[in-house]
């Protein structure tokens, strides 16, 4: 049965290559003058989900960069939590006391797109999105305090896709237990679910979360959204659905030969196992590039090859990392070794020659 992999777009993975330097936003020309200040409120020493929160906010802004969002939104990106919310405490500017301040350094617009995303419920947000809640125009009300805001189409379009940024950037399997259910989440005693609470716990890829960000994706296709933001390229340009099944499903299978649960002497069932995960959520690239290290040491250099180029293509899509234990640009950078490979052969017969392996020109 042949695999759902995706070509490689280059102009995709041109623009991907530019967001791998870890300097890239020290040269970009909307955010580079807002982010002294910003690192100036110490967000590189606190803690975020996989990460710190620098890591976090800079994260964020490099999906929306690959996305080519315009620079209120991007700003939006970088300073989506800055005045607290109900889900982290982490308040670097006072919403009481420096709005101004803010205002001054990123311009009103994308102040004012900061405010209300860190203010307004984020978890009533995502459930009226999903719930088809969407006026026709594509304006959505929330309600805060007794009284209900009316979120115009452009901060609807804005939020959607911040939202579908933040979530592939932070989100993996302690927060599938600790949020369990989001955006319907049930309060349980962390005394009692002690074994869920400790961090990070075995970090294995969200099985709950993809399928929600399929849908926020989904939702920019409403008539009164379409042509306000450009629409990510993730899941067919927001076009495609992933189901709940399918998604826990492609999650359970990957991790199982990451957790090495085949038999370890020949490579036909981990193969045939991945291939099965691939089938079930072709839209991330860490199983079909595990896919593709296990075509080469196969001998199957046109599969690897294919495989390769589908997991860049979706690396690409998301600048961001499904699977959390190592970052976005190592698994690019490996994910490119596997390729070079299969297109110019060389893979190490050896297997402590792999330490050895390098991008070549």
């Amino acid at each position: 049965m042949t695999l759902p992999l995706h070509p490689l777009d280059q102009q995709l993975f041109t623009r991907a290559q530019a967001l791998l330097d870890d300097e890239w936003i020290a040269h970009d020309a909307d955010l580079a003058p807002v982010l002294p200040t910003v690192l100036a409120r110490n967000v590189g020493q606190d803690w975020h989900k996989a990460g710190t929160f620098r890591h976090h906010l800079v994260g964020v802004a490099r999906s929306l960069t690959l996305w080519q969002q315009p620079r209120d939104v991007r700003l939006l990106g970088l300073l989506h939590s800055v005045y607290g919310n109900a889900f982290v405490d982490l308040v670097k500017f006072d919403p009481a006391s420096e709005r101004a301040r803010l205002r001054e350094l990123v311009g009103e617009s994308a102040e004012h797109l900061v405010y209300l995303f860190c203010t307004q419920s984020r978890t009533q947000f995502v459930q009226r999105v999903l719930g088809g809640g969407l006026q026709a125009d594509g304006s959505l009300v929330l309600d805060k305090d007794g009284q209900r805001h009316l979120l115009t189409p452009y901060e609807v379009a804005a939020f959607i896709i911040v939202s579908m940024a933040d979530t592939i950037e932070q989100w993996f399997s302690w927060q599938d237990d600790i949020y369990s259910r989001f955006p319907n989440v049930q309060h349980r005693p962390q005394a009692v679910h002690w074994a869920a609470s400790l961090w990070p716990g075995p970090m294995r890829p969200t099985g709950r979360m993809l399928h929600q960000i399929a849908g926020l994706g989904q939702a920019l296709q409403h008539p009164g959204l379409q042509g306000l933001l450009p629409v990510p390229p993730v899941f067919a340009h927001c076009t495609q659905h992933l189901s709940v099944a399918s998604e826990a499903a492609a999650t359970s299978l990957y991790w199982s030969v990451i957790q090495q649960d085949q038999p370890l002497v020949d490579l036909d069932v981990a193969t045939a196992v991945l291939e099965q995960a691939v089938r079930h959520n072709p839209w991330v690239g860490e199983p079909q590039m595990v896919l593709a290290q296990l075509y080469l040491s196969a001998g199957r250099r046109d599969d690897a090859k294919h495989a390769a180029q589908s997991a860049l293509q979706c690396f690409s899509a998301w600048g961001n990392a499904w699977d959390k234990r190592v970052q976005w640009d190592a698994w690019v950078a490996w994910t490119r070794i596997l390729l070079q490979s299969a297109t110019e052969g060389g893979w190490p017969e050896r297997l402590d020659k792999l330490n050895n392996v390098a991008l070549r020109g």
